[in-house]
């Protein structure tokens, strides 16, 4: 393994399976971002479960779901802060047991509180074990040849785990059960300790550099702000007074965080770095593509179980168009990145996204389900196209001291990302008059993300990732 500080020139021991250059690193970080990603995908077909055993509503429903994405995307920074002062390492780890209790309490909860509070700690896991998956990947395969096709092979475990979680929560709920759906996440976490203390080399730690709790209570406040709003919205209406208090509360608590990062001289997230448009930019289109991507896949679940009368495996099934391409997707981007640059592989996979959300929302109000699949196809294929040079741009815009704190970013965009798609399509579904009306809606609205993102791709997005453009 080469250290954090190894000269960045390609060697042909520097690819992540080539003789002299261990495949166990990427082994151990990509499980430890399985169970992440798993867990957002596979309790979408659960949910529905779920809320019937559990006797939970409508907005208890999108509160299970997005309970782990708002504690996730809430710390995401502080966990990126952490890992750089404390190690990357460690703060993986720690994530990875965290996550694997959580996950325990998920399977034994007796009600929809207790579940709620156990996947809120299930955030704090994957908060701990997100940022420093990218940052040990970083470190562990130096040269940008390396790294682009470790970022390709981490990208596409979040397409594996993406497509495995609707069947196989699909099959678990049909059979042993919905807490299965958490417990299946003990071997893994397991695992994934096992393999990172034996075979990932400790982080460099820089104590000199405190954590920025301030900023981090904004930053909170700003997300948990946000996501209740949206999930709340569609239940008590647009205009209502908490509603609008909630909204004008979660601005101020973002103008709070901006001018404490101003004023603040050990800042959560210097904002120098968000002068840098490739990391800015990636940020942004990140956001937007699990906005999509997630929303339809949330809403399409609920369409399925609820408007059709399909079961959770059957479910799954009908989604597996859309999350099976993603398993490659991330791949194969990663290879032609070498040859096209990043910029022509995330317009293309947000083109492509877009056209099939379109194509879904001008389906018509209740299609045959053969007209689904190609739209679902492009959806997934052209988000996990896109991931690979979205989070290649980023990284490498960050200098290496702050390695950490740009994969928390990243990964708090998409996150914020995920969880407004799932409340807001969940809103759109409870205000709208009829099912298909709130679902049209937000695949529409989807497929205008995925063309903003696209725009942005032409102007932030490089054909080559920059080196440390914001250092």
């Amino acid at each position: 393994m080469v250290r954090a500080g190894t000269p960045q020139a390609d060697r042909p021991d520097d690819r992540p399976g080539a003789p002299g250059r261990s495949l166990a690193p990427l082994l151990a970080v990509c499980a430890g971002y399985f169970m992440v990603i798993l867990d957002v995908t596979v309790i979408n077909v659960a949910v529905p479960v779920v809320g019937r055993e559990l006797s939970a509503s409508l907005t208890g429903i999108q509160w299970i779901t997005d309970g782990y994405t708002l504690v996730f995307a809430g710390l995401l920074l502080t966990g990126g802060a952490l890992g750089d002062r404390l190690g990357n390492r460690r703060i993986f780890c720690t994530g990875v047991v965290v996550f694997t209790v959580a996950s325990a309490g998920c399977g034994l909860a007796r009600s929809a509180g207790a579940l709620v509070a156990a996947r809120l700690l299930e955030g704090l896991g994957a908060a701990l074990i997100v940022p420093g998956s990218l940052a040990l990947l970083q470190q562990a395969y130096p040269s940008p040849t390396a790294r682009s096709r470790a970022f390709g092979l981490w990208g596409s475990m979040a397409g594996v785990a993406a497509s495995v979680g609707p069947l196989l929560g699909g099959l678990l709920v049909t059979t042993v059960g919905w807490r299965w759906v958490f417990f299946i996440n003990l071997p893994v976490g397991c695992a994934c300790l096992v393999l990172t203390l034996r075979h990932v080399h400790a982080s460099a730690r820089r104590l000199d550099r405190p954590l920025d709790w301030p900023a981090q209570g904004a930053l909170i406040a700003m997300v948990a702000l946000l996501i209740a709003v949206l999930n709340e919205a569609g239940r008590r209406g647009w205009a209502d007074p908490l509603i609008l208090a909630g909204a004008g509360l979660g601005v101020l608590a973002a103008a709070a965080f901006i001018l404490r990062e101003r004023l603040a001289r050990t800042p959560l997230l210097p904002l120098r770095l968000l002068r840098s448009r490739p990391l800015s930019g990636g940020a942004a289109i990140g956001l937007l593509f699990n906005f999509a991507f997630y929303g339809m896949i949330f809403t399409a679940s609920l369409y399925f179980q609820h408007q059709r009368g399909l079961t959770a495996l059957r479910t799954g099934i009908a989604l597996f168009p859309a999350v099976a391409m993603t398993m490659f997707a991330s791949v194969l981007s990663g290879r032609l990145a070498r040859r096209t640059g990043h910029r022509p592989l995330v317009l293309t996979g947000m083109l492509l996204g877009a056209a099939g959300l379109a194509g879904w929302a001008a389906a018509g109000p209740d299609p045959d389900y053969p007209l689904l699949v190609a739209p679902m196809m492009a959806a997934g294929f052209g988000t996990s196209f896109a991931l690979t040079g979205a989070t290649a741009t980023v990284m490498a815009a960050a200098p290496d001291e702050y390695s950490g704190t740009a994969s928390a970013l990243f990964n708090t965009a998409r996150q914020i990302g995920s969880a407004t798609g799932v409340a807001l399509g969940g809103s759109l579904l409870a205000a709208s008059a009829d099912f298909t009306t709130g679902l049209r809606t937000g695949m529409a609205i989807g497929a205008g993300a995925y063309l903003t993102a696209a725009a942005l791709a032409l102007f932030c997005v490089p054909h080559k990732a920059p080196r440390h453009a914001a250092a």
